[in-house]
């Protein structure tokens, strides 16, 4: 099918299916069970084979009629290409529609407080009991884990495997006893993350991603799809539509999602307020210079983030641009954080309700901007995957890739 025929299609099925009174779960299983939710997935899977394109005209005509699409979060964009890409019929079958109704909401589960960076080191151990496997550890950066239903968990299976084979994926149900999330306080006054105590939680063995032991080749598609370009943002529909409970209910949704990511714009370093003030305060010629590398950089970040949703609307599977993206925000957004230092002066370091207005958003930028080279893999990491990737150049030297990990040192 073409683009025109796509539209015109979900045009006429819009035309008598939308009814703005249904629930919002019962609005997304009626687009669920006519394959035009994800019309890109497989038709054994939701879908209906179509390009990738696709995804983009549905929206845009559920949003022209008022309708509800996908919801937003760590399922649809983490947790459901993860699963289609890694897990057996039987998963697919039992966790996929939920990721599509909103019924069921996911968190991930990778990074521990002892790793750092080395996201292969972690110690989270998963024991096989019968039929289910019994988890114990810490995860930590866990965004949304306080309301989550299940996890996108990475455990230790094999510890006489090197660190990189003995790793398993896991979708850990959340809600039962041996499950703990506690709010993360940052240094921005924020709390968009947890950490996570796991004493005894009990996982179905049905409930393993992939094979036991290759966890690691099942995070690697999860971590390309949460450094692309291509995020999923939720559409509120047309607000000259009728209002009714199913348009409500995601305005309510999206509200909630939105409250936990409220500080991001602060973490990209807010190029718009650099701008604004420079504009507004002129400033010596080394402060107009370093606006201009700014603006340059921040368009060259665009460039590729174009091209990474090219790629994406193509069917190419998440790629360089990635991680080439990643360390990009980051350069953009220590830029950022510099031009507002000098364009503020002083009044860069008061808080509220010292500072106020523009003043107290640069305070809120200077000490959310570090996050940035963090989240999502560091500089340090995105630099190493692009040199070994992308570049050819010879893996970085480790003593503790090919030995049993019970044998690694660690913290």
């Amino acid at each position: 099918m073409e683009p025109d025929e796509v539209r015109a299609a979900v045009r006429r099925w819009l035309a008598g299916a939308w009814d703005p009174d249904l629930s919002l779960v019962e609005w997304r299983r009626r687009l669920v069970a006519v394959r035009w939710a994800v019309p890109s997935w497989p038709p054994d899977r939701h879908g209906r084979g179509l390009p990738p394109w696709s995804e983009a005209v549905v929206a845009e005509e559920l949003e022209r009629a008022g309708a509800p699409g996908l919801p937003p979060g760590a399922g649809t964009s983490l947790a459901a290409p993860t699963l289609l890409a890694h897990a057996g019929d039987e998963l697919q079958a039992r966790l996929l529609e939920r990721i599509l109704t909103g019924e069921d909401r996911w968190c991930q589960l990778f990074s521990e407080p002892g790793t750092g960076s080395d996201l292969a080191g972690l110690s989270t151990t998963a024991t096989l009991d019968g039929d289910e496997w019994t988890a114990h550890g810490q995860k930590l950066w866990s965004t949304s884990a306080h309301h989550a239903d299940l996890g996108l968990l990475l455990a230790r299976t094999d510890w006489e495997a090197p660190k990189h084979r003995g790793i398993t994926c896991f979708a850990l149900p959340m809600r039962q006893a041996g499950v703990e999330a506690r709010p993360v306080r940052q240094m921005n006054g924020h709390s968009s993350f947890n950490e996570v105590f796991l004493a005894g939680a009990r996982i179905p063995s049905t409930h393993v991603i992939g094979d036991p032991g290759q966890g690691w080749r099942v995070a690697m598609t999860t971590l390309a799809h949460e450094r692309g370009f291509a995020t999923m943002r939720p559409r509120h529909g047309d607000r000259g539509a009728p209002r009714g409970r199913a348009l409500e209910e995601a305005e309510r949704e999206a509200a909630e999602h939105e409250r936990t990511y409220e500080w991001y714009p602060q973490r990209a370093g807010r190029v718009d307020l650099v701008l604004a003030r420079a504009g507004a305060a002129g400033g010596d010629a080394a402060t107009r210079d370093a606006v201009a590398r700014l603006v340059a950089l921040q368009r060259s970040q665009q460039w590729t983030a174009q091209r990474a949703r090219a790629a994406r609307r193509d069917g190419r599977a998440p790629g360089a641009e990635g991680s080439i993206g990643k360390l990009g925000a980051s350069l953009v957004a220590r830029a950022a954080a510099g031009a507002h230092s000098r364009l503020a002066g002083g009044a860069a370091m008061l808080a509220p309700p010292d500072a106020a207005g523009d003043d107290a958003v640069v305070a809120e930028v200077l000490v959310s901007v570090p996050a940035q080279s963090i989240a999502g893999g560091t500089d340090e990491i995105q630099r190493t995957i692009l040199g070994e990737q992308v570049l050819g150049l010879p893996r970085e030297p480790a003593v503790d890739r090919d030995v049993p990990f019970r044998t690694v040192r660690r913290t």
